[in-house]
């Protein structure tokens, strides 16, 4: 496990990521695990990382809406304004994936898929250098609490990982909220 700080590494990390390498990172309010969405093997190492079944499925963190554009196709106008409103921000919606777009290793057992704008820079030059979503799930073990800091996840999920980025997670307190954006409901708050 290597660790890297953004400012002179941004393209080392992107060659880990693109080798199928699983990293932390911090993002809003937690430590957050990512790799590519569209390699299944990188994703089904995260899904070992953290214990969790596949059939919940994982986030996606985006820079932008432009990198998720797929997704907001068929999407009404009062939903393209939702996403406007709340997005870049600790909030994330679950989007219907008619097409199939991502993978079902990522949206599990739903037709969904659950989508962050981030407002986090780090996140967001993340996403801008690989140039498409990544996965953005917490580094935790499934049913335990997310990790808050950086030495934390290191201890715990460093010789698991391929490279850990130096950063501090973001102002916020908790997680992201999570809302269907088809129901309105609110999932986690």
């Amino acid at each position: 496990m290597s660790k890297l700080s953004m400012e002179a590494s941004v393209e080392a990390v992107c060659s880990v990521i693109r080798g199928g390498g699983v990293i932390a990172y911090p993002t809003e309010a937690v430590w957050g695990l990512g790799c590519d969405p569209w390699n299944q093997k990188a994703v089904e190492r995260i899904l070992e990382i953290k214990r969790r079944p596949v059939e919940k499925g994982l986030i996606l963190a985006a820079s932008d809406q432009e990198q998720i554009a797929p997704l907001l196709e068929g999407l009404s106008q009062k939903q393209k304004k939702l996403l406007d409103d709340s997005w870049p921000g600790p909030v994330t919606w679950l989007i219907p994936d008619p097409n199939q777009w991502v993978p079902d290793w990522v949206r599990g057992q739903h037709n969904s898929v659950a989508v962050r704008v981030s407002a986090h820079p780090v996140v967001r030059e993340l996403c801008e250098s690989w140039g498409k979503p990544l996965v953005s799930t917490s580094a935790n073990r499934a049913g335990e609490d997310a990790l808050v800091e950086q030495v934390d996840v290191v201890a715990q999920l460093g010789d698991e990982l391929d490279c850990i980025i130096e950063g501090k997670t973001g102002d916020s307190t908790a997680p992201s909220r999570i809302c269907d954006l088809v129901t309105g409901h609110i999932l986690r708050s």
